[in-house]
């Protein structure tokens, strides 16, 4: 049985084998399978090719450098030709100009150097370090050749579909800043971290919050001023000189989310005037303090505030609400933020949840993509400009004469008053809480060593967040 199986398999192959070289190739074909040889080199001279077009890249590597970018004269083809956003809309080019005609490359290399004396001042010096920490970063990221962290998506003309995804920054910037999103999230923590209490006890001290917001008006004045002495280097327009402005009210939030409005080409300076004068109040007041309010009414003693109740401090964030709801609506958005977040912190444990959020986790989170954001605008082409300069001037003048119009306030209403008033909190009237009021009561700890004037500084402290809220709200009515 056996056999007779593997005969037929030995029958069965012969034949197969028979088959195949019936139906082989003729000796005629054979030029053309000679012929099909170099065919079968084909995936080696493509892999030869490869190595070529390999090493020609290698080559062009030294371009791409952040060595050659720092070298390199011409600004990003998105500055100078345009691009188109995902919706489609062309946002224009334009001519790049830095300050001195410097290279691009050279103005991103000084930014660099710029940025790393932000940081510090963050670190070391501890000047608003939350802030300015990552502004500074963010600047550093923004103007390093070639990385493209801040540059918008590529979008197809015809199709509008991204083909390439623009920067992380670009997307911080678009979503928290251009829509106001982060200031108003900020306001919130804020509000939520504010104690009104003083400024309920002592309503009168809000005058002097309100007196302070007058740098704001000097610095808007001087603004136009400039544009006309310098008319062929500087150029401030209204929108302009209101966003410069409102650097003298001490408040960043307020200032990122007004120059967002009218004048965001201007962000990256205003912001950092901003915070940077911000964490010099103790060494821009002091001096304006001493020089304006005399030794004897340093020395005044304040009447201690009355308590203030539950209910008051429920009712007043609600109250604010509704006054400003009903006479400058434009300030509602800033408004309403603080005073959700500080009648969550007032309603008591019910929310405490909200409130711990807003002033924890949430304003930390936001502080930084804020920050990063921010930083994106420092790029060399909108900060090394004669601009800048003047901003930076203009922003330490509002700071001085707010300063100065809050001491003066203090002393008119002393004057007035049947309780005293000691004059130093009017310097509190800037919005830069709690650091304004702490330095008011350290000159007049100077004067008088049993002297406390903290909670009394808070009055107008607190009050001066309300007003650069309120005012620039003003300021986008008139100017939008």
């Amino acid at each position: 049985m056996k056999k007779t199986i593997l005969t037929s398999l030995a029958a069965l192959l012969l034949s197969l084998g028979h088959a195949s070289a019936d139906t082989s190739t003729p000796p005629a074909a054979a030029p053309a399978a000679v012929a099909a040889q170099p065919a079968a080199a084909a995936p080696a001279q493509a892999d030869a090719g490869d190595w070529r077009t390999m090493i020609a890249k290698v080559k062009k590597l030294k371009d791409d450098t952040g060595i050659a970018g720092f070298l390199s004269k011409e600004p990003p083809k998105y500055l100078a030709e345009g691009y188109l956003t995902p919706t489609g809309a062309k946002v224009p080019g334009h001519a790049v100009k830095i300050i001195g005609g410097l290279p691009y490359g050279f103005g991103q290399a000084l930014m660099i150097a710029i940025c790393l004396v932000l940081l510090y001042l963050a670190i070391v010096k501890e000047f608003e370090p939350l802030l300015l920490l990552p502004i500074g970063f963010g600047g550093l990221l923004s103007n390093m050749p070639f990385a493209n962290v801040a540059a918008p998506p590529l979008v197809d003309a015809a199709t509008r579909m991204v083909m390439e995804p623009g920067g992380f920054l670009y997307y911080f910037f678009e979503f928290g800043i251009n829509t106001g999103v982060f200031p108003i999230i900020i306001f919130m923590g804020v509000g939520a971290m504010t104690d009104f209490g003083p400024l309920i006890a002592n309503p009168r001290t809000a005058l002097l919050g309100a007196a302070a917001q007058f740098g704001i008006f000097v610095a808007l004045l001087g603004a136009l001023g400039m544009s006309q002495l310098f008319p062929g280097q500087i150029h401030f327009g209204l929108k302009e000189a209101a966003s410069i402005g409102i650097i003298g009210g001490a408040d960043g939030p307020t200032a990122i989310w007004l120059t967002t409005k009218l004048a965001p080409h201007l962000l990256g300076a205003i912001a950092v005037a901003a915070y940077s004068y911000m964490a010099l109040v103790p060494i821009i007041q002091p001096p304006i303090m001493r020089w304006l309010v005399p030794e004897s009414e340093r020395k005044i003693v304040m009447k201690q505030l009355r308590p203030v109740s539950k209910m008051e401090k429920v009712c007043f964030p609600l109250i604010v609400l509704l006054l400003c709801a009903l006479l400058l609506p434009s300030s509602v958005p800033l408004i309403g933020a603080v005073m959700l977040g500080n009648l969550c912190r007032e309603v008591g444990p019910s929310v405490g949840r909200l409130a711990d959020t807003m002033s924890g986790p949430l304003i930390n989170i936001v502080t930084i993509m804020l920050g990063l954001a921010v930083g994106s605008k420092l790029a060399c082409e909108k900060f090394l400009n004669p601009e800048t300069l003047g901003i930076l001037l203009l922003g330490l003048i509002a700071f001085a004469c707010g300063t100065a119009a809050g001491c003066v306030m203090g002393r008119i209403m002393n004057k007035v008053c049947k309780e005293p008033v000691n004059p130093l909190i009017g310097s509190a009237g800037v919005s830069a809480v709690p650091m304004a009021a702490r330095v008011s009561n350290k000159v007049g700890l100077e004067s008088n060593p049993a002297n406390y004037l903290l909670m009394h500084a808070m009055g107008p402290n607190v009050s001066g967040v309300i007003g650069s809220a309120v005012v620039a709200g003003v300021l986008y009515t008139l100017c939008k």
